[in-house]
This record gives structure tokens, sequence and C-alpha cells, in this order.
């Protein structure tokens, strides 16, 4: 049975109740809508304009800027409440024909930090663009969600290292009904009016405030779905649109899930036979040894935790986490080989939980509210809580009590067959949707047909993360909009790993040169890094 995630760094970044939008189409101001009494009136929120100052915040770059825009809590009732969303930038070097924003995917990832972080990636963007990253609502500086500390240490073990298995259906049925209770309690309003319907609403707000006619966008893995989703829903305000590791638009949690933990067992796999040509490897030089090696250690962990110096103990799916981090791009190999050595070796778990945190020390605050966050407020498990939100908020299927108690022993092998040590942990990732209310079915039943500008959506073969059929897939559903490149290379998502991909979404976005859908660029030994992102 898959452990209960805990507040800790090994979170995945880059797989409430959404709401069914109200599509605001055609040009300029929603006010002739809101007039005729069909939609609310959201003018004031689209006559505003991003006033960009110097970044306050320490972790960012100095020749960043910082602005946020305002939107509604609840599209539905904009006088319930507003939510401020964060945003920041590099200038462009030339003149600017506008911005192009970026989502570095999740659900989850803040696009302020990954910018801060990741800049270097997009400086080729900036001969034509101000290249702009924000936080979606819920996440990193605005209003970030989270399930705070920890279960009620006195409620049936529930907030012990080892939560119930399978064998006690009631006990795991009441574990994960206090845990949305309390992330519910830590995250006030915003979880309610979460995920990506609304997500892609404000994002019409942000291109509005930026001064843009159309929105140049260029998103990765969970991102692909904001795009999509925003074509969907403004399909005549979309200017030139990318789509890097292509999400899924039908599939539920749990077939995403299995689909995720197969393609992490694929990069596990290669990691191993790479891994054991290296006489530091820690698992040893046999291979087969090596595999059975990483799934005792997982294991003696989940039993075992050791401490850690984030606080609170290292489980085994802590570590499942990391590594699952640390495959997204082979570059990131040489540094997961070390931080296991480290772990195994000596004990030390710093290594690993960095690259579960992408690198960077997390912050520790807990603060509350609809204002911008500063970095050392943002909670600690905002990864994990967001991610967890958004996903739920995006998936229609709740099962019920009994119906889930009857599943999880099949749904528990099933995932198991998928991966011996992925499979625990994405199957947690769809149970912990239980007692929250039913997510939309808009995205499921109605992004499809979309009536676009031509929008590029590219696919890695060796994707772990996001399969390359979702890229045909959804291709498919999204109609004649969409082009696809076939990136034949491996890693999560193309643009900061091939320079074939990177050279046709720049033509595409800067110039609008689109290549032939079906196209290909070949595997390229020239690694520039990943795309931080683990999104089903």
């Amino acid at each position: 049975m898959p452990a209960m995630p805990r507040t800790r760094p090994a979170v995945r970044r880059c797989a409430g109740a959404g709401a069914v939008a109200l599509a605001l189409l055609g040009a300029g101001l929603p006010a002739t809508a809101a007039a005729s009494g069909k939609e609310p009136d959201l003018t004031r929120f689209y006559r505003q304009k991003a006033r960009w100052t110097a970044c306050k915040d320490v972790e960012l770059p100095k020749d960043m800027q910082c602005a946020k825009v305002t939107v509604p809590l609840d599209y539905a009732k904009p006088a319930k409440g507003t939510i401020d969303l964060a945003l920041s930038r590099y200038r462009a070097t030339g003149k600017s024909r506008g911005s192009v924003l970026l989502n570095f995917g999740g659900p989850g990832g803040s696009g302020v930090s990954g910018l801060g972080l990741g800049g270097k990636d997009f400086m080729s963007l900036t001969n034509g663009y101000d290249v702009v990253g924000f936080d979606p609502r819920g996440v990193g500086r605005s209003s970030p969600v989270s399930c705070g500390d920890g279960l009620d240490e006195s409620s049936d073990g529930a907030g012990t290292d080892k939560p119930p298995d399978i064998a006690h259906p009631q006990a795991l049925m009441k574990m994960l009904k206090q845990l949305t209770v309390r992330c519910t309690e830590n995250s006030g309003p915003v979880l309610s009016h979460i995920g990506t319907v609304n997500a892609s609403r404000d994002l019409d707000v942000i291109r509005q405030a930026l001064g843009d006619k159309k929105l140049n966008y260029l998103g990765f893995s969970y991102g692909t779905k904001l795009g999509a989703v925003y074509a969907a829903q403004f399909p005549h305000k979309v200017g030139r649109m990318a789509l890097d590791g292509v999400d899924t638009l039908t599939e539920s949690l749990a077939e995403q899930g299995v689909a995720g933990a197969q393609g992490q067992q694929t990069a596990l796999d290669d990691f191993l036979d790479w891994c054991v040509t290296d006489l530091g490897c820690p698992f040893g030089q046999d291979r087969r040894k090596a595999g059975d090696a990483v799934v005792e250690l997982v294991r003696s962990l989940d039993e075992h935790p050791v401490p850690s110096d984030f606080g609170g103990p290292f489980s085994g799916q802590d570590l499942v986490g990391a590594i699952g981090q640390g495959l997204y791009s082979k570059e990131l190999w040489p540094l997961l080989e070390r931080a296991l050595a480290s772990l195994i070796e000596d004990g030390d778990t710093r290594g690993v939980q960095n690259i579960a945190s992408g690198g960077y020390a997390l912050p520790v605050g807990q603060r509350r509210g609809s204002g911008i966050v500063a970095s050392g407020d943002i909670p600690v498990d905002n990864l994990s809580a967001a991610l967890m939100a958004i996903n739920c908020a995006d998936d229609p299927d709740r099962p019920s009590a009994r119906r889930l108690t009857q599943d999880v022993d099949r749904l528990s092998k099933e995932y198991q067959q998928a991966s011996p040590v992925f499979g625990r942990f994405r199957l947690t990732q769809v149970l912990l949707c239980y007692g929250r209310p039913r997510g939309t079915d808009f995205i499921r039943d109605k992004v499809k047909n979309v009536s676009s500008a031509p929008m590029l959506l590219v696919g890695t073969r060796g994707d772990p993360a996001t399969p390359y059929r979702w890229a045909i897939e959804t291709a498919k559903r999204l109609g004649a909009s969409a082009v696809v490149l076939d990136n034949r290379g491996d890693g999560h998502t193309g643009y900061t790993s091939s320079k074939c991909v990177h050279g046709k979404v720049d033509d595409f976005l800067l110039y609008g040169t689109l290549p032939a859908d079906g196209s290909s660029c070949p595997a390229d030994g020239d690694s520039r890094g990943a795309t931080a992102d683990s999104s089903g």
C-alpha cells in the first residue's frame, strides 16, 4: 500500500473542485457580455496593467523584474474575493514585440523561481520578447496551498511513518479523509478554486495586463495541459503557442499513474545500465543485482526511515521521489549516482533531498493570505500539496470508499507490475483525491477540436514522464491546429536538451516558422539540461 506523502522536500515538481469555466470568446474586454447579464463583470480585472519593479526577493537574479496581477478568487462571483499572482520577467534585449509566458509544469512548479534558476535556457527568446514566468494560483508566491505539519499523531497511527496497508481499509479511508481536512484547513479559500480551468482564465487576465492582444506561450509537461485548456477557452486569443512534453487530456489519474510508473521504470533501467559500467556505482557492477538492490533499499527505508537534515525521517517513498526527479535528464545521472552513494555509504540524505527539491533549499514559512508571499514564507510542502490539489481538481473521477476499498488491492498489483520501484509512489497520488470534491469534467469533455492559431506540440520518444503517444493522442484531439514535432531523444521534454528542438521552437515563437507536421529531430548528444517537472 502506498505510504502517505509527508510535508518534506521529496516531492514531484514537473503528473479543491475546479469549476467549469465560462468561456470568454472574441476580442477586447468582456464588458459587453457582462452588460447582457450572461456573465459576471470582469472589466476591472481586464483593465489593470502589470507594474514592473526590481525584485525584492534575494533568491531572484538582480536583472530580473517582478510584478503582480490580481484575479478573482471565483470567476462566477468576482466580488467574493481576489488573489494576487506573482510574475517575473527578463526584458527583451531589443525592441519587444510583447511577452512570451512560460510554465514549467508540475503541476505545482513555480514559474517565478523556475525562470530565476533556469533563465539562461530562454535568453534566445529575449531577441524578440519579454520572457515572463508566473506562479499559478495556489503555487509558490501566489496564495500557496499546504497540508500543514502532519496528521494528528494520536489518530490511530495516522501520523506515523507506517500508515495502514490494504489489510486495514477502514483505517486507510480514515487517514485519507484526515489528510483532506488538514489540507483544507491549511490552504484557505484558494483550495476550492484551484485547478487548470481557473488557471487558464488567470492566463488571459495576465495576457491583457501585459498589454498583449494574443497569448504567446511555451509550456512544459503539465504546462502543455494548461496551454491546451487556454486554447479551448480562448481560441481567438492564441498567438504562438509551443507545448513540449505533451500531457494527456483524456486519461484518468489512475491511467496516468500507470503510464508514469512504466516510464520512470524504463528510465531507471537505463540509468542502472549506465551506472554499473562505472566503478563508483553504489549498486555494484552486476546489473541484475543492481536492480534488486534499488528495490531493497526502498523497502528498507520504508520500514526503517533515517534522520534527515530537513526535519523528520527520510523514507523509501521520499527516496523514490528523489530518484524520479534525477531521471528526467541523463545530465543528472552523475549527480544522482553520487547522491545515492552518499546515502548508502554514509547515511547522508542531503544529496538526494537536494535533487528532490530541484537543487535548492526549500523555504519553511506558513503564511496565508491573498497577497504575494515571499519565498521564505512558502510552505515546505507547497510543491506536493499543489500537485495533489490541481490533479484532483482536474479529475472528475471520485470512487466511493466502498469502491476504492474493493479496487485498491487490484490497483496495487497493477502498479507494482508497472514498476516495483515507482508503483507504490504513483498509486499514492491517485488515492489522495479520495474525500475531495469531484473535479471538473471540462478538460476531458470540452478540450478538443480547437479552432485556434496553429500550435507546436513536441513529443520526446524517451520521455519518462509524458509518453510520446500522449503527444500524438492530444494532437488528434486538438484537431487541425496541432502540429507535432517528433523528438527522437531521451529525457523529459526537448527544448533544453535538444539543439534541434530548441531551434525549431525558437523559430516558431520568434518568427512564426512552423516545422512540417510529423517532422522529427534526431537524438542530440549536446544536452543542456532538462525542464524541471514530473507531471502526469
